[in-house]
């Protein structure tokens, strides 16, 4: 078993498609943690609503590619995700995975550690909250230096739909 980090997002019915997600990456993955979910302006200054975004951990047997393109994308096609050529766009759900243990791959479109950690304040401070220990495998980052290098500005903390994500998908708990 290992341990990886999933990056969520969405800003097309946020609420509820974070939440599906997670319950969906639950179904397929053991989840050990997610962190606040935060509600975030979205990038370059786009006129679209605004993004939830958190961190999930999980512990997987799963390969990383297979995690990729087989757990992570099929549940973004199950949500109804549409890939466009813009990286901008709005999307119901992106699932990302973002770290995979102590791996360290670079291939024409998969590169772990996920190299926006060091520069998205939306990925580093989440994974900072699940495990503020970690050193970035390749570089030797610790997590915490470079979460607390980083604006927190437009970051909303969401406390009450966290707390109630994680009753529900980490405890087992409906409201």
């Amino acid at each position: 078993m290992v341990l990886a980090f999933i990056s969520v997002g969405s800003n097309i019915n946020p609420a509820e498609n974070v939440r599906n997600a997670i319950r969906l990456l639950s179904n397929e993955e053991h989840i050990l943690g997610i962190s606040i979910v935060y509600r975030t302006q979205p990038e370059e200054g786009l006129k679209q609503p605004a993004y939830y975004n958190c961190v999930v951990e999980i512990e997987t047997e799963t390969p990383p590619e297979e995690l990729k393109y087989k757990v992570l994308r099929k549940i973004e096609k199950d949500l109804g995700r549409k890939r466009s050529r813009d990286k901008y766009a709005s999307r119901t759900i992106d699932l990302d995975l973002i770290l995979y243990d102590d791996l360290v791959l670079k291939n024409d479109d998969f590169i772990l550690p996920d190299p926006q950690i060091a520069s998205h304040p939306y990925l580093a401070i989440p994974l900072c909250e699940l495990n503020p220990e970690l050193a970035l495998p390749g570089s030797g980052l610790c997590i915490k230096e470079l979460a607390s290098s980083l604006s927190r500005e437009g970051m909303q903390p969401l406390y009450d739909y966290t707390k109630n994500l994680k009753k529900e998908i980490i405890y087992g708990q409906k409201n």
